[in-house]
């Protein structure tokens, strides 16, 4: 905002030209029995050639319908991908935690862990191993944090590919096909298109 440049201004074009052609693009919340809670979580890794921080990204869903998302640059500078998506793990675990405590303030109850889908390997390996590396130290409080909700079954933590990696949209450039893909997925509908 202090020094806008040309690519700034195609940038917001961009969007405002995205708005216009969507304006009966939202999300329609379809009738479903089940009151699991989901969630995706991403990050990218060093994403800000500024300053080199990483962007969380995460969206829940509740019984299969989009219910929160949000993307963030993460407060400090991760130092392996591992880390950030472990941050984005973290506040992923945070969010269901909050929607658990409203369902239960409604009554509503699930016995089934909530899902919490990462694509990096090594972030879920490190939130499942009890043991405690010198290259962890850093991240001990989210580690810890993640073994207690692991160990106690409040939620497990499933592997998901990239390209299925629903949280991508909020944390990465894609092309228009894997958006679009992705958009409903998400259950983004246009209710301007013929039925």
């Amino acid at each position: 905002m202090h020094q806008p440049k040309e690519v700034h201004l195609q940038a917001a074009l961009r969007i405002v030209q995205y708005l216009k052609g969507t304006p009966g693009r939202g999300i329609l919340f379809k009738r479903n029995r089940n009151v699991n809670l989901e969630a995706y979580t991403d990050a990218d890794y060093a994403g800000s050639i500024v300053d080199r921080r990483s962007t969380t990204g995460y969206c829940t869903f509740l019984g299969g319908n989009l219910v929160t998302w949000k993307s963030k640059k993460q407060s400090v500078v991760a130092r392996s991908s591992a880390e950030a998506e472990f941050r984005a793990m973290a506040q992923g675990i945070c969010e269901l935690l909050w929607l658990k405590i409203i369902l239960e303030d409604l009554r509503i109850k699930s016995d089934e862990p909530m899902r919490l889908y990462c694509d990096n390997k090594s972030a879920i390996s490190i939130a499942h191993n009890p043991v405690q590396h010198d290259r962890t130290k850093h991240i001990e409080v989210d580690r810890h944090f993640i073994k207690e909700k692991l160990d106690s079954g409040l939620i497990c933590t499933p592997y998901v590919s990239s390209q299925d990696n629903l949280a991508d949209i909020l944390t990465k450039g894609l092309n228009s096909n894997i958006f679009e893909k992705i958009v409903s997925k998400l259950g983004m509908e246009n209710s301007y298109s013929p039925a």
